[in-house]
């Protein structure tokens, strides 16, 4: 559901409280500013959109903080603590890193060797 929505003609703003899923907004989306859950995160990179994540330090004991700062060590995202405005004035598309497609079938195989279904 959501919460609020804003538009310009170059800008739409959408905002959720939760939302199961966020490929129909990336499909369309040319940026996505998320928080930094794994779920939002990796559905968000899939797409192949820019992609900028806001961590909320106080969540959990800190833990989006740690896959946050191995996907912008990779280059995949930006990512922010406290600065967004001045993120988005100042970042640079064009050094992000494609994030790879998974690879299913290679979990699989390693499933079934280590269930003994494979050797």
């Amino acid at each position: 559901m959501v919460l609020q929505s804003s538009s310009t003609e170059s800008f739409t703003l959408r905002v959720y409280s939760c939302k199961d899923s966020l490929r129909e907004d990336t499909q369309r989306a040319g940026l996505v500013i998320s928080h930094a859950g794994a779920a939002s995160c990796l559905e968000s990179l899939g797409k192949g959109e820019p992609l900028v994540i806001v961590i909320n330090k106080k969540l959990m004991k800190n833990h989006q903080l740690q896959l946050a700062n191995q996907l912008h060590k990779q280059e995949r995202l930006f990512c922010t603590c406290s600065t967004l405005p001045g993120l988005l004035q100042s970042m640079d598309r064009s050094t992000l890193k494609c994030y790879p497609p998974g690879q299913p079938e290679k979990f699989s195989a390693f499933l079934s060797k280590v269930v003994g279904l494979q050797k």
